[in-house]
């Protein structure tokens, strides 16, 4: 699919666009970033030489490639992976942070995650691992067309939790990439942790299967880079619009009694905290446990506080309790909140 989109309000990048603030970066054309972005000589490269220890532990040959593009991902047959350019300067992670609450991959224990969970499909596309039955029954089959939107289900045992607690329900590719990464990570006990989960099986086949294949040479050598960033035309800013319109959610169905029992307006309370400048406070240390607890993204949380701090605003809603006990039971109404945007069908699949 081309991406021939252009800016009228692109910017030249000259040597000192690192110290530029935000508003300059967002019009600069992800292409002409290209020719100053590297994965050699960022933090991407002693995390992919990580990789490569932890893959030769587990006694494989293959080791995937690399390039940079828009955001993580890894094309159908090819043995390679995508890793978004934010990553590679920490200007641009900034950035990401800024544009979109969190950097995705942005520490290194996230990074390495992502990294397991997008070599689980290089691997099955270096080896047409897909293809094989016990892989299709355990896994389901690879054509299944990817939804647009889907819904966890939280207690489902016969999945693992790695990236995000439920993306590997989101579809067999998805089941599997996640199972291999829960089996490479280094002292991750899958065997103990998973005893009596029907996901145990799927663990299991993966095991044995890198036993098999580990020595082998892959079958596929592409050295194909998908969407590399310097054929991208689009601006920083024309992307962030696009990837927030895609993680927005409609957040018009916050209940007032739910919200009446949480803070107050009574007579009583009226000198009281604001409720909206309370979670206003807190909102930073509540964002990312809520996103922990749930696995959805802390920018799509983020939406769902900004429709509950405006209704407390129009409602003149105030504490009742003390700070400490509003913030643990804020805390379990947002993530509440945030389940029942799970639970609506609407959850979206990861890019």
């Amino acid at each position: 699919m081309g991406r021939a989109i252009t800016d009228d309000r692109m910017r030249e990048v000259t040597d000192d666009w690192p110290t530029w603030s935000d508003e300059q970066l967002l019009d600069v054309r992800l292409c002409d970033l290209a020719p100053r972005l590297a994965i050699k000589g960022s933090v991407l490269e002693e995390r992919i030489r990580t990789l490569g220890r932890e893959l030769r532990a587990r006694g494989l040959r293959f080791r995937p490639y690399f390039w940079l593009s828009d955001d993580w991902f890894t094309p159908d047959g090819v043995p390679g992976i995508a890793i978004p350019f934010y990553v590679a300067h920490p200007r641009l992670t900034r950035l990401e942070a800024a544009q979109m609450v969190e950097a995705e991959g942005g520490t290194l224990e996230w990074c390495m995650k992502i990294l397991r969970h997008e070599t689980g499909h290089a691997i099955e596309n270096a080896y047409r691992l897909r293809r094989r039955r016990r892989r299709i029954a355990l896994f389901g089959k690879s054509s299944q067309p990817y939804p647009k939107f889907y819904t966890p289900r939280p207690y489902s045992r016969r999945y693992v939790r790695h990236l995000k607690p439920w993306y590997a329900q989101s579809h067999p590719d998805e089941d599997l990439a996640e199972t291999f990464a829960v089996w490479m990570t280094p002292e991750s006990l899958w065997q103990q942790r998973y005893v009596g989960w029907p996901a145990l099986k799927k663990l299991e086949y993966v095991d044995e299967v890198m036993r098999e294949i580990g020595p082998q040479p892959a079958a596929v050598h592409s050295r194909q880079r998908v969407e590399p960033i310097a054929s991208l035309r689009k601006t920083l800013r024309m992307h962030y619009t696009k990837k927030r319109q895609y993680y927005g959610i409609d957040t018009s169905a916050v209940d007032d009694g739910d919200l009446r029992r949480l803070f107050s307006d009574a007579p009583e309370c009226k000198e009281n905290l604001a409720a909206a400048r309370f979670i206003a406070r807190v909102r930073r240390e509540v964002r990312p446990v809520v996103a922990r607890w749930t696995g959805v993204y802390q920018y799509t949380i983020q939406q769902v506080i900004g429709s509950i701090v405006a209704r407390c605003r129009e409602l003149d809603l105030r504490l009742a309790v003390s700070e400490e006990q509003a913030k643990v039971d804020f805390t379990v109404f947002l993530a509440i909140q945030t389940m029942n945007h799970l639970r609506s069908g609407e959850h979206r699949v990861w890019l």
